[in-house]
């Protein structure tokens, strides 16, 4: 049984996933520091210093301290129950950050890709014969089964 979970393992496609799972966790680390240490800062000074990390809609206070909280720490640390909705907005941006650079790659690799060249059509050297339904040269003034005069 070992020798075959390594046989496995050992595979090509097996390696190559492990290596996208590598970089790819590696890829959203970066972009979520990216997002949450440089793009989210300027836009919350743009929407009046606004820290999308402590956007919270309190659900119910917490057991030892009564809101209004001052950061979503203070209220997790009260045990109050929170929508984090500045913590979404992070992850969505986030997201559409990996997606963005994802299709970009994905769009490179196609442009990089050889599509297979589609052979042209040869002109027809046959046509029908509209009386019998018989095949004929395309230069052919009368069908050679029925004896009829082809247009």
């Amino acid at each position: 049984m070992g020798k075959e979970f390594r046989d496995f393992i050992m595979r090509g496609n097996v390696v190559d996933l492990a290596t996208a799972v590598i970089i790819g966790a590696a890829f959203g680390a970066i972009v979520s520091s990216l997002v949450a240490d440089i793009i989210m800062p300027p836009i919350g000074l743009l929407l009046g210093s606004v820290d999308f990390a402590n956007l919270f809609l309190v659900l119910k206070d917490g057991a030892t301290a009564a809101g209004p909280y001052a950061s979503l720490e203070d209220a997790k640390a009260a045990g109050a129950v929170t929508v984090n909705y500045g913590l979404f907005i992070i992850k969505v941006v986030t997201f559409l950050i990996v997606a963005l650079v994802v299709f970009m790659i994905i769009r490179a690799m196609a442009k990089l890709t050889p599509r297979p060249a589609v052979a042209p059509t040869a002109a027809p050297t046959t046509k029908e014969c509209p009386f019998c339904l018989s095949t004929v040269p395309l230069k052919a003034t009368r069908c050679p089964h029925c004896t009829s005069a082809l247009p």
